[in-house]
């Protein structure tokens, strides 16, 4: 009996929580929190802010006076997460989080990571916790952006430009990875496997897009038709693989046999790619 009334007092009480929860007012922050996070060389980019609004006051130079140390965004400070190690406008960080702080100026903003990540605003910033400083220039904006944005931009295995965009102002850094070694390193080490486990498709792709070795990478390409002669995705990478080491008629026949399997497989977005790679051939 007395465990029956415990149970039931334990129910009671998983309720009334429920209910509690369930009806506690929530008002919304003017300024909203958002997380990004971008993928980045063998690692993530993780940035979480706040977004103020215009709301036809004047940012740079009125509620962000020039000169002054920013928050970049509202609320708590900007923080920005690396999880392995990149560069920052040519300046090497080291993974960790940090918090981005900016002073605008009206020709030439000051970007700051400082080690002290959680902190409110820029209210107890310290020079002295800076990791690093660099100066970059502002870019005028004819359209207006309403709600201040942080997004990534160009992005690739090797490098990406982070964007911080608010009114009529945006401002570029461009950021960098050291991973192609270790990739490299990667791919070798996952070719040793079983022929029908090799990730033959990224290694290509990886190869291609950073000027590598073209001969191994069409080495991996002959490889892969073997096993997939039917794929119209192996002859459209034969093809530009063989354009990009000048064989112009050895292209030329890849992309029409990739044109040919992929009108067999109806297959209308390779047939595009393979005639886009003949065209580029045949100029």
């Amino acid at each position: 009996m007395k465990r029956r009334y415990i149970y039931l007092f334990t129910i009671l009480l998983a309720v009334v929580s429920i209910k509690a929860n369930a009806q506690t007012p929530r008002i919304p922050e003017a300024s909203s929190t958002q997380t990004i996070i971008q993928d980045f060389g063998l690692g993530k980019i993780t940035i979480t802010y706040s977004r103020p609004n215009v709301n036809g006051r004047v940012i740079f130079g009125g509620i962000n006076p020039y000169g002054q140390v920013w928050r970049t965004g509202a609320n708590a400070a900007t923080t920005i997460t690396f999880s392995e190690n990149v560069f920052m406008q040519g300046n090497k960080v080291p993974a960790g989080t940090y918090a981005l702080f900016t002073i605008p100026d009206k020709d030439e903003w000051t970007v700051i990571l400082n080690k002290t990540a959680k902190q409110w605003g820029a209210y107890s910033y310290k020079e002295a916790d800076d990791l690093l400083r660099f100066k970059v220039k502002p870019i005028h904006l004819d359209e207006k952006r309403e709600s201040f944005t942080i997004q990534f931009a160009n992005a690739t295995t090797k490098s990406n430009d982070l964007f911080l965009v608010w009114d009529h102002t945006a401002v570029s850094i461009h950021l960098e990875t050291d991973d192609d070694a270790q990739i490299t390193a990667n791919i070798d080490e996952l070719m040793k496997g079983a022929p029908a486990k090799r990730p033959y498709f990224n290694a290509i792709q990886y190869y291609w897009n950073n000027n590598k070795d073209m001969k191994k990478a069409l080495g991996w390409v002959m490889e892969a038709e073997k096993i997939d002669p039917k794929g119209p995705w192996y002859k459209l990478w034969e093809a530009r693989v063989r354009l990009k080491m000048g064989d112009k008629a050895a292209a030329i026949s890849a992309a029409q046999e990739g044109i040919k399997l992929s009108k067999e497989a109806n297959d209308p977005e390779y047939e595009r790619l393979n005639q886009a790679v003949l065209d580029q051939a045949r100029s």
